[in-house]
């Protein structure tokens, strides 16, 4: 299990901190197919390479800026770990953004290109690889971007609630957007159980038009095709802070289990009146020490930040 905090500084508006493990359960994954990144307000990263933490300085970086993310890598389809690492070598390349439309303009360039290089080195009948992404740019003294997708999450964690703030790219979000599921049905579905299907991946593409078929590019998830009681958790807006809050970008490793929403129902008391690398800390003790009941081993991973009045 590797924590990341000491190393980075995050000035007096915003703690910050990350963890990383292979997981728990019955059959321990023998590799960690998860990646982060955090960038501090002096430019400062890490990320991880080889299943271990990596530190680097990027030029250039505007003083104050930050940018946070948690991928994913599809494992089921190959070279999971590896497309994570190069989505974060991407990630590292692109210049801090001010806004939304510039963070998705070079986000959606970077899914382009890499799923061009990953095509042009794989045999023609190999799966093609795919990673989530949901990533945090926090421009100095304004609200945070959100950029999504896949089915890691963004929860907000205050006053004894844990409240997801993205959309899973799944099956049942795609039946919800074509008003073949209603709200109850899709919350059961989505937050009351666990399926490893993903609709839409970084790199790899989508599966959400009419046809289900994969499509190279990626598609945003907003109020313009979500329905109405999903509408105001577009994949790609300016968030609403709450004071007080922590804000865990997770793997879905964490909830891979009977009952997901028994498990992240400890996180408000494992998160109270604790620091950024506290609350990680917990998090992934707790996960190790009670694994929840019928959990399906996977990588877990954990960012959480707090954000200054």
């Amino acid at each position: 299990m590797h924590l990341i905090k000491n190393e980075l500084d995050f000035g007096s508006w915003l703690d910050a901190a990350a963890g990383s493990s292979v997981g728990a359960g019955p059959l321990p994954r023998r590799e960690n197919q998860d990646n982060l990144l955090l960038i501090d307000a002096s430019g400062h990263a890490v990320c991880l390479s080889q299943q271990a933490p990596l530190y680097c300085q990027v030029p250039g970086w505007p003083l104050g800026h930050v940018r946070a993310a948690v991928l994913d890598g599809m494992g089921g389809h190959g070279h999971g770990r590896e497309a994570a690492e190069a989505a974060v070598q991407g990630l590292l390349a692109i210049p801090a953004c001010m806004d939304t439309a510039s963070l998705s303009a070079r986000l959606d360039a970077l899914h382009t290109r890499l799923q061009a290089s990953f095509a042009s080195a794989a045999p023609a009948t190999a799966r093609p690889p795919g990673t989530t992404l949901t990533l945090l740019e926090v421009p100095p003294g304004q609200a945070p971007l959100l950029y999504h997708v896949g089915d890691s999450r963004l929860y907000e964690v205050s006053d004894g609630v844990a409240s997801i703030l993205t959309v899973d790219h799944v099956p049942a979000t795609v039946y919800a957007m074509r008003g073949a599921l209603d709200e109850a049905r899709w919350r059961a579905s989505v937050h009351g159980e666990h399926h490893p299907q993903i609709s839409q991946a970084f790199i790899l593409g989508n599966a959400i038009g009419d046809a289900l078929q994969l499509e190279k590019p990626l598609r945003a998830l907003d109020a313009g095709n979500l329905p109405p009681f999903l509408a105001h958790l577009g994949d790609r807006r300016v968030l609403s802070l709450r004071r007080g809050a922590h804000y865990v970008l997770a793997s879905d490793g964490f909830w891979a289990c009977a009952d997901p929403l028994a498990l992240t129902a400890r996180w408000p008391a494992l998160c109270a009146g604790k620091t950024a690398a506290q609350a990680v800390s917990a998090l992934l003790d707790d996960f190790h020490a009670t694994p929840p009941e019928g959990l399906h081993s996977d990588n877990i991973t954990a960012l959480v930040l707090r954000f200054s009045p």
